[in-house]
């Protein structure tokens, strides 16, 4: 997701269609990216730590964004 900080113009364009569709609830709309890993690991802590190290590396730019996740056993 997009940090708060920054602008979300695309954010901003849905909030303002909503509101033009008579969806007046809405008072912030953030867009941003999900990805899905599976992901091979002895532990749930090395799941999080592969999940952390991968969106730290390649997934998210920490400069303008920020990231959370889920692990899930399937």
């Amino acid at each position: 997701m997009p940090l708060k900080e920054l602008l979300d113009p695309q954010g901003k364009a849905v909030n303002n269609s909503l509101h033009n569709l008579g969806i007046n609830q809405v008072h912030d709309v953030r867009i941003g990216k999900h990805v899905t890993l599976s992901i091979e690991a002895t532990s749930k802590e090395a799941a999080a730590k592969l999940t952390e190290d991968a969106c730290k590396k390649l997934l998210a730019n920490q400069v303008m964004e920020t990231f959370d996740y889920t692990l899930a056993e399937g």
